[in-house]
């Protein structure tokens, strides 16, 4: 019996004690009027003494059961504290234990399992960082900075090793990092510098694969999907902000968002003149992270670092290249030394960013007319000139895909057709509808602005 046992139930020796003084405290039944006054004072004093013996041994009683509680009570302390008897609480169920087994059973009965997504352990997270860590290098872009002094990095960023084959090693790192280079160098994780050789780069992308002796690399990274992601997963940078000083920095966070789309000024007009689809992420990017790894939980390469929103009042937006948009463009640098793009021959903007006056003044378009692209120019002797397309032509439709803005355009031209492909053009001179079939012909790195 516990504690809360003895407080709840009456000794039985005091019980009994209160039914003695209830049967002592009844009424005695008169007298006869025949008894002697002799013989009532006689029953008065046995009955006085009677009642002094029934007190003494009352109180006997009462002192026995004090002394027994007492004895019982530092005897049980005493094995309880040497461990002979267990609490009771230790082997007690709560009603809220009572309860979880109830639940327990019930969720077993039906066979209904709860289920949580939980957050990786930190373990899976160093292990997908120690997967890729060496296999993040530093890359050095080297330039001549006039014929009386040495050449020096004017630049550096990061890449990543992601193939090793024939005693070669190749890296991939952003366009802009060794763009303008007269020499390029990798540092690899242990601060070995090695001499590096660029295959090919591609500004639309900004994707440029490089070339090393591979004898002493160690690691290379393994190239995942982003075909899948979703916005919350866990996302992890790798690479070398602000030089080499901070080699190997990891940052983590998430994917913020999926199929960005940010507008490049490539020819630094001040002008937007590229819109490229990237991931979204709040993993801290620095200068000097451009062209490392964004890796997720399992340790894959998701994505290539290539820029950030650089204001004052942002905070955790930076951009990934997609690797799934990234291993074709890969492919084709390390094989050919660039990638060869469909080429219409024309530069355009989005109709819906053309003022209100103008559509009805200048192209004379109704207002059924709400989507397209609006031609700016036209490049001699492109398949777009030898069509006849001319400036402030209205294209609404490639074949019978709907066109929106040059983003659905080159996605149209670049995943659905091919270099020698006859292709279909819908557009508006002059407010009247029209039609026009060319050729697509092969872009180039002088054409990459145009389309």
């Amino acid at each position: 019996m516990d504690y809360k046992d003895h407080e709840n139930h009456e000794n039985p020796n005091l019980h009994s004690y209160s039914e003695d003084t209830t049967n002592h405290e009844e009424e005695r039944p008169e007298e006869t009027s025949s008894a002697s006054p002799v013989q009532v004072e006689t029953s008065k004093s046995e009955t006085e003494e009677k009642q002094t013996q029934k007190s003494a041994g009352t109180f006997k009683m009462l002192l026995s059961s004090v002394v027994g509680g007492l004895v019982v009570a530092l005897v049980g302390t005493g094995l309880i504290t040497t461990g002979v008897i267990p609490l009771d609480d230790e082997n007690e169920t709560t009603p809220t234990e009572q309860s979880s087994e109830v639940d327990e059973e019930t969720s077993a009965s039906s066979d209904v399992v709860q289920t949580l997504a939980a957050e990786e352990e930190p373990e899976s997270l160093q292990q997908a960082i120690e997967q890729n860590s060496e296999a993040v290098v530093g890359v050095s872009n080297i330039q001549e900075a006039s014929l009386w002094s040495e050449s020096q990095a004017t630049g550096t960023g990061s890449g990543v090793i992601y193939k090793e084959e024939d005693g070669k090693a190749y890296v991939v790192t952003n366009y802009h990092v060794v763009e303008g280079a007269n020499e390029l160098e990798v540092v690899l994780a242990n601060g070995d510098k090695v001499e590096a050789e660029l295959l090919g780069g591609d500004q639309l992308s900004d994707l440029a694969v490089l070339r090393i002796d591979g004898s002493k690399v160690e690691q290379v990274a393994k190239l995942g999907s982003s075909e899948n992601l979703q916005v919350g997963q866990t996302a992890i940078a790798i690479g070398n902000p602000l030089g080499t000083e901070f080699a190997g920095s990891v940052t983590k966070g998430i994917i913020s968002g999926l199929n960005r789309s940010v507008e490049m000024d490539l020819n630094t007009d001040g002008q937007p003149d590229w819109t490229t689809e990237v991931i979204q992420t709040d993993a801290a990017i620095n200068p000097g992270n451009s062209g490392g790894a964004l890796i997720n939980a399992n340790g894959e390469v998701i994505g290539i670092n290539s820029m950030k929103i650089a204001q004052e009042a942002v905070e955790g937006i930076g951009f990934a290249i997609p690797m799934d948009t990234a291993k074709p463009i890969i492919q084709q640098l390390e094989d050919n030394g660039h990638v060869e793009r469909p080429f219409m021959g024309i530069s355009a903007i989005a109709l819906n960013t053309v003022p209100e006056r103008h559509k009805q003044q200048t192209l004379n378009l109704s207002n059924d007319v709400t989507d397209g692209v609006v031609v700016a120019d036209v490049q001699v002797n492109s398949p777009a000139d030898q069509a006849s397309l001319q400036k402030y032509d209205v294209i609404t439709k490639i074949n019978d895909k709907a066109i929106t803005n040059m983003l659905v355009l080159k996605q149209y031209l670049y995943e659905n057709t091919e270099i020698g492909d006859k292709i279909d053009i819908t557009y508006y001179r002059d407010g009247q509808q029209q039609t026009t079939s060319l050729t697509l012909a092969a872009q180039n790195q002088e054409q990459s602005q145009q389309q």
